[in-house]
Protein backbone atom coordinates (compact mmCIF):
# COMPACT_ATOMS: atom_id res chain seq x y z
CA UNK A 1 0.00 0.00 0.00
CA UNK A 2 1.58 3.20 -1.06
CA UNK A 3 1.77 5.63 2.25
CA UNK A 4 0.19 9.15 1.07
CA UNK A 5 -3.55 6.46 -0.09
CA UNK A 6 -3.00 5.33 3.68
CA UNK A 7 -2.48 9.20 5.17
CA UNK A 8 -5.26 10.09 3.30
CA UNK A 9 -7.74 8.24 6.10
CA UNK A 10 -5.89 9.12 8.50
CA UNK A 11 -8.53 11.97 10.04
CA UNK A 12 -11.22 9.27 9.32
CA UNK A 13 -9.37 7.03 11.80
CA UNK A 14 -8.88 9.57 14.00
CA UNK A 15 -12.45 9.86 14.64
CA UNK A 16 -13.17 6.03 15.33
CA UNK A 17 -12.92 4.37 18.57
CA UNK A 18 -9.83 2.41 18.10
CA UNK A 19 -7.22 5.18 17.63
CA UNK A 20 -9.34 7.69 20.24
CA UNK A 21 -7.39 9.52 22.50
CA UNK A 22 -4.41 9.75 19.57
CA UNK A 23 -3.40 12.75 17.13
CA UNK A 24 -3.09 12.34 13.37
CA UNK A 25 0.79 12.50 14.04
CA UNK A 26 0.58 9.45 16.44
CA UNK A 27 -1.49 7.62 14.33
CA UNK A 28 0.84 8.37 10.94
CA UNK A 29 3.77 6.61 13.12
CA UNK A 30 1.76 3.67 14.45
CA UNK A 31 0.27 2.50 10.84
CA UNK A 32 3.48 0.87 9.63
CA UNK A 33 4.01 -1.27 12.44
CA UNK A 34 0.40 -2.71 12.43
CA UNK A 35 0.13 -3.82 8.78
CA UNK A 36 -2.46 -2.59 7.61
CA UNK A 37 -4.79 -3.51 4.43
CA UNK A 38 -6.93 -1.34 2.83
CA UNK A 39 -9.81 -3.25 0.82
CA UNK A 40 -12.67 -1.20 -1.31
CA UNK A 41 -15.63 -3.64 -2.00
CA UNK A 42 -18.38 -3.13 -4.84
CA UNK A 43 -22.48 -2.95 -2.96
CA UNK A 44 -23.47 -6.25 -2.55
CA UNK A 45 -20.06 -7.86 -2.21
CA UNK A 46 -19.51 -10.18 0.62
CA UNK A 47 -16.78 -9.09 3.09
CA UNK A 48 -16.73 -12.01 4.83
CA UNK A 49 -18.60 -15.73 4.28
CA UNK A 50 -20.22 -17.87 7.42
CA UNK A 51 -17.84 -19.83 8.52
CA UNK A 52 -14.25 -18.38 7.64
CA UNK A 53 -11.70 -17.53 9.89
CA UNK A 54 -11.36 -14.31 11.76
CA UNK A 55 -7.82 -13.11 12.54
CA UNK A 56 -8.05 -9.22 11.51
CA UNK A 57 -10.04 -6.39 12.95
CA UNK A 58 -11.49 -4.61 10.44
CA UNK A 59 -12.76 -0.90 10.79
CA UNK A 60 -15.63 0.67 8.44
CA UNK A 61 -13.55 3.88 6.86
CA UNK A 62 -16.56 4.30 4.13
CA UNK A 63 -20.13 3.06 3.25
CA UNK A 64 -22.44 0.75 5.03
CA UNK A 65 -22.73 -2.90 5.61
CA UNK A 66 -24.66 -5.41 7.33
CA UNK A 67 -23.79 -8.85 9.50
CA UNK A 68 -26.26 -11.27 8.27
CA UNK A 69 -27.67 -14.97 9.06
CA UNK A 70 -29.92 -17.40 7.10
CA UNK A 71 -32.32 -19.88 9.61
CA UNK A 72 -33.16 -23.30 8.71
CA UNK A 73 -36.27 -22.07 6.62
CA UNK A 74 -33.86 -19.80 4.37
CA UNK A 75 -34.98 -16.67 5.97
CA UNK A 76 -32.11 -13.90 6.08
CA UNK A 77 -31.94 -11.77 9.54
CA UNK A 78 -30.00 -8.63 9.86
CA UNK A 79 -27.63 -9.32 13.03
CA UNK A 80 -25.86 -5.75 12.99
CA UNK A 81 -25.42 -2.30 10.69
CA UNK A 82 -22.11 -1.53 10.24
CA UNK A 83 -21.27 2.44 8.97
CA UNK A 84 -18.04 4.47 9.10
CA UNK A 85 -15.81 3.59 12.29
CA UNK A 86 -17.99 0.73 12.97
CA UNK A 87 -15.89 -2.19 13.56
CA UNK A 88 -15.96 -5.94 11.87
CA UNK A 89 -14.29 -9.22 13.63
CA UNK A 90 -13.51 -7.24 16.75
CA UNK A 91 -15.02 -9.83 18.91
CA UNK A 92 -14.09 -12.67 16.69
CA UNK A 93 -10.97 -11.81 16.30
CA UNK A 94 -10.04 -11.85 20.17
CA UNK A 95 -11.48 -15.50 20.47
CA UNK A 96 -10.12 -19.24 20.25
CA UNK A 97 -12.54 -20.21 17.85
CA UNK A 98 -12.27 -17.38 15.43
CA UNK A 99 -15.13 -18.80 12.65
CA UNK A 100 -17.73 -16.03 11.90
CA UNK A 101 -21.18 -17.07 12.46
CA UNK A 102 -22.40 -14.55 10.04
CA UNK A 103 -21.94 -12.97 6.64
CA UNK A 104 -21.10 -9.58 6.06
CA UNK A 105 -22.71 -7.45 2.82
CA UNK A 106 -21.71 -4.32 1.63
CA UNK A 107 -25.39 -2.20 1.19
CA UNK A 108 -22.98 0.21 -0.49
CA UNK A 109 -19.31 0.51 -1.68
CA UNK A 110 -17.37 0.19 0.92
CA UNK A 111 -13.89 0.82 2.44
CA UNK A 112 -12.49 -1.48 5.40
CA UNK A 113 -8.98 -1.09 6.51
CA UNK A 114 -8.06 -4.00 8.22
CA UNK A 115 -5.65 -4.68 11.17
CA UNK A 116 -4.16 -8.07 11.90
CA UNK A 117 -4.73 -8.97 15.96
CA UNK A 118 -1.28 -9.93 16.26
CA UNK A 119 0.39 -6.86 14.89
CA UNK A 120 -2.60 -4.83 17.44
CA UNK A 121 -1.93 -6.60 20.16
CA UNK A 122 2.23 -6.82 19.87
CA UNK A 123 3.87 -4.18 21.76
CA UNK A 124 6.06 -1.93 19.41
CA UNK A 125 9.22 -0.39 21.13
CA UNK A 126 8.96 2.93 19.39
CA UNK A 127 5.03 2.74 20.23
CA UNK A 128 5.90 3.49 24.08
CA UNK A 129 2.17 4.79 25.73
CA UNK A 130 0.60 5.35 22.08
CA UNK A 131 0.02 1.43 22.28
CA UNK A 132 -1.35 0.90 25.88
CA UNK A 133 -3.97 3.64 24.71
CA UNK A 134 -4.47 1.14 21.64
CA UNK A 135 -4.99 -1.79 23.73
CA UNK A 136 -7.24 0.13 26.01
CA UNK A 137 -9.16 0.90 22.84
CA UNK A 138 -9.58 -2.30 21.80
CA UNK A 139 -11.07 -3.60 24.87
CA UNK A 140 -13.60 -0.89 25.09
CA UNK A 141 -14.37 -1.62 21.19
CA UNK A 142 -15.43 -5.49 22.24
CA UNK A 143 -17.34 -4.12 24.96
CA UNK A 144 -19.14 -1.66 22.80
CA UNK A 145 -19.54 -4.94 20.30
CA UNK A 146 -21.40 -6.40 22.76
CA UNK A 147 -23.65 -3.53 23.80
CA UNK A 148 -24.92 -3.35 20.05
CA UNK A 149 -25.53 -7.17 20.18
CA UNK A 150 -27.45 -6.43 23.21
CA UNK A 151 -29.55 -3.72 21.52
CA UNK A 152 -30.32 -6.02 18.73
CA UNK A 153 -31.41 -8.43 21.44
CA UNK A 154 -33.60 -6.12 23.32
CA UNK A 155 -35.81 -5.48 19.98
CA UNK A 156 -35.79 -9.66 19.79
CA UNK A 157 -37.06 -10.50 22.99
CA UNK A 158 -40.40 -8.51 22.69
CA UNK A 159 -43.17 -10.16 22.25
CA UNK A 160 -45.20 -8.07 19.88
CA UNK A 161 -44.49 -6.23 16.90
CA UNK A 162 -45.66 -2.86 18.79
CA UNK A 163 -42.83 -3.61 21.05
CA UNK A 164 -40.53 -4.65 18.43
CA UNK A 165 -40.64 -1.70 16.51
CA UNK A 166 -41.38 1.03 19.61
CA UNK A 167 -38.07 -0.56 20.97
CA UNK A 168 -35.87 0.09 18.12
CA UNK A 169 -37.21 3.73 17.22
CA UNK A 170 -36.35 4.62 21.08
CA UNK A 171 -33.27 3.68 20.85
CA UNK A 172 -32.80 5.61 17.24
CA UNK A 173 -34.18 8.39 18.90
CA UNK A 174 -31.86 8.62 21.60
CA UNK A 175 -29.08 8.46 19.35
CA UNK A 176 -29.94 10.77 17.52
CA UNK A 177 -31.35 13.45 20.55
CA UNK A 178 -34.60 13.95 18.80
CA UNK A 179 -38.14 13.24 18.15
CA UNK A 180 -37.55 13.03 14.42
CA UNK A 181 -35.30 10.91 13.01
CA UNK A 182 -34.13 8.97 9.99
CA UNK A 183 -33.14 5.31 10.18
CA UNK A 184 -30.97 3.53 8.15
CA UNK A 185 -33.19 0.60 6.63
CA UNK A 186 -35.51 0.31 4.47
CA UNK A 187 -39.18 -2.02 5.21
CA UNK A 188 -37.28 -4.99 4.11
CA UNK A 189 -34.45 -4.61 6.19
CA UNK A 190 -36.36 -2.85 8.91
CA UNK A 191 -38.34 -6.24 8.94
CA UNK A 192 -35.66 -8.49 8.82
CA UNK A 193 -33.70 -6.70 11.72
CA UNK A 194 -36.99 -6.83 13.72
CA UNK A 195 -37.10 -10.92 12.61
CA UNK A 196 -41.09 -9.59 11.92
CA UNK A 197 -42.90 -10.50 8.76
CA UNK A 198 -42.40 -7.55 6.45
CA UNK A 199 -46.49 -7.36 6.14
CA UNK A 200 -47.12 -7.48 9.33
CA UNK A 201 -44.56 -4.42 10.16
CA UNK A 202 -46.18 -2.38 7.62
CA UNK A 203 -49.61 -3.05 8.77
CA UNK A 204 -48.02 -2.55 12.34
CA UNK A 205 -46.74 0.59 11.84
CA UNK A 206 -49.89 2.16 10.02
CA UNK A 207 -51.61 1.17 13.13
CA UNK A 208 -49.18 2.69 15.24
CA UNK A 209 -49.79 5.78 13.08
CA UNK A 210 -53.34 6.10 13.58
CA UNK A 211 -52.87 5.55 17.03
CA UNK A 212 -50.72 7.91 17.42
CA UNK A 213 -47.88 6.82 18.47
CA UNK A 214 -45.81 7.56 15.75
CA UNK A 215 -45.45 9.57 11.85
CA UNK A 216 -43.54 8.44 9.31
CA UNK A 217 -42.78 9.04 5.56
CA UNK A 218 -40.27 5.77 4.09
CA UNK A 219 -37.25 5.56 6.75
CA UNK A 220 -38.09 9.02 8.58
CA UNK A 221 -39.80 8.62 11.53
CA UNK A 222 -40.97 11.29 14.21
CA UNK A 223 -42.29 9.51 17.69
CA UNK A 224 -45.29 11.36 19.33
CA UNK A 225 -45.23 9.59 23.20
Amino acid sequence: MQPNTLNAYIPVLGRTGLFAGLTPREIGDMLPCLGPRLVRYGQGETVLWKGEPVVDIGIVLAGQARSVKTDYSGRTVIVTLLRQGSYIGVLLAASRRRLSPVSIEALTPLTVLFFPLASLIRRCPKSGHRHERLLLNILDGIAEKALILHDRNDCLIRATVREKVLTYLRRMAGERQSHAFAIPLDRSAMAEYLNVDRSALSRELSRMRADGLIDFHKNTFKLLT
